[in-house]
């Protein structure tokens, strides 16, 4: 069959590329031990990075929350499947980031990649002649919400304020949005967030911050982006993942009340898509609590401390040819460059019980392929130095290899 085989050339091709990517099977619980196909390994891949995934209280708050509220929420938002779990939920959230936002109101998604496409697609829908500047490391949902929005897009690479600024400065839109993720999720860096926010500012645009990867984990008492950098503006629609370090599932926008009303009226992927299970939202105020108190200052930390644990000057990492990319956050990518290097770096780890992310294109550019090590709260020192001298023979190994 004809359709058939195109398909199976297409796939062929990654093949030989050593793009094609695999799943694999967890038996256990996330978390930074895990089972896979009845082997153990240590987890350095996983986006769980305050350890809460499997946390006792957010399982018991899960299961209150389903004797509560039942299971399926049966409808949209719109129709009736918006539940007093998921009100509570959002007012939680306007109340836990709100005091970055003026007249802060919280929406929430099944997830951050519908949420991105929600918010520039809602706030474009009634302007045709909009612009969206995007970042050029920015995730794929915030590449996709943009071509979606059917607005004009303008990519300023990375990081690059003058650059930015000047597209701003040449923009005749009434609609401006200027769209980024806080921490790139590939490579562990922040972006520029204050002067961000300053050009959006001085030019009249939004500054619409994915904060993924920074929900939870930044700032004193873990609420993002906006506290790490202590930011204040009516300019700021900021989303959050509550599947990372929130450990539970969905997403949600916060903003100023008259931005979430539009993202009711105007945004297809909220006013079309079925409720998120109530149970999932009762269980979120519970992790909110534990990301906000004791718990989650003491495990960001501790998270902190891994992190450094890979500079330490006498047992940190040292990868002679690979670079590891300049990070402070839990994200800590190694550059290898070459796929089937990359392939056989991570295989070669998964052998020795370590399970590292092995990251291609189309996800990084070509020639940028990586490991990408994610760290925990819920490693420990001893198992982050396990990793650290794996990848430091490991390295040595392919350097020694290639001077032959």
């Amino acid at each position: 069959m004809k359709l058939m085989n195109q398909l199976t050339q297409q796939l062929r091709a990654l093949d030989e590329q050593d793009l094609t990517r695999k799943r694999r099977t967890v038996d256990t619980p996330c978390g930074p031990r895990v089972t896979v196909d009845g082997r153990e390994l240590l987890a350095f891949c996983s986006n769980d990075y305050l350890g809460l995934a499997n946390h006792p209280r957010l399982k018991l708050a899960l299961q209150e929350g389903a004797a509560i509220h039942g299971v399926g929420s049966g409808a949209s938002h719109m129709i009736s499947g918006h539940g007093r779990a998921h009100a509570m939920l959002e007012e939680r959230l306007a109340e836990f980031v709100g005091g970055h936002l003026e007249s802060a109101r919280a929406l929430t998604f099944c997830t951050g990649y519908m949420a991105n496409l929600a918010i520039i697609t809602g706030l474009t829908a009634a302007d045709r002649e909009a612009e969206i500047f995007s970042e050029s490391l920015n995730h794929a949902s915030l590449i996709d919400g943009a071509r979606l929005s059917r607005a004009r897009v303008r990519v300023y690479p990375h990081a690059d304020l003058e650059k930015l600024g000047a597209m701003l400065e040449a923009s005749n839109a009434a609609t401006k949005l200027v769209v980024t993720d806080s921490v790139f999720s590939m490579d562990g860096d922040l972006a520029p967030l204050p002067e961000l926010l300053a050009l959006c500012e001085q030019h009249g645009a939004w500054l619409v911050i994915d904060d993924a990867h920074g929900f939870g984990v930044l700032g004193d008492h873990g609420r993002g982006a906006l506290e790490h950098f202590n930011l204040r503006s009516p300019n700021l629609v900021y989303m959050g993942t509550l599947g990372k370090a929130a450990g539970v599932g969905g997403a949600f926008v916060a903003a100023h009340e008259t931005v979430i009303e539009t993202l009711i009226q105007k945004a297809r992927p909220y006013i079309f898509t079925t409720a998120t299970p109530p149970a999932l939202a009762h269980a979120l105020l519970t992790s909110i609590e534990l990301i906000e108190g004791q718990e989650g200052i003491k495990r960001r930390a501790h998270l902190g401390a891994l992190v450094a644990q890979l500079d330490d000057g006498q047992v940190g990492l040292k990868l002679h040819r690979w670079q590891r990319l300049p990070s402070t956050t839990a994200i800590q990518p190694i550059l290898i460059g070459d796929n089937a290097e990359t392939m056989r770096a991570g295989a070669a780890l998964y052998e020795q019980g370590l399970w590292v992310g092995t990251i291609r294109p189309p996800t990084v550019a070509p020639g940028t392929s990586r490991l990408r090590v994610t760290l925990s709260a819920g490693h420990s020192s001893m198992e982050v130095a396990r990793l650290i001298a794996a990848l430091n023979v490991l390295a040595l190994e392919r350097t020694s290899d290639e001077s032959r």
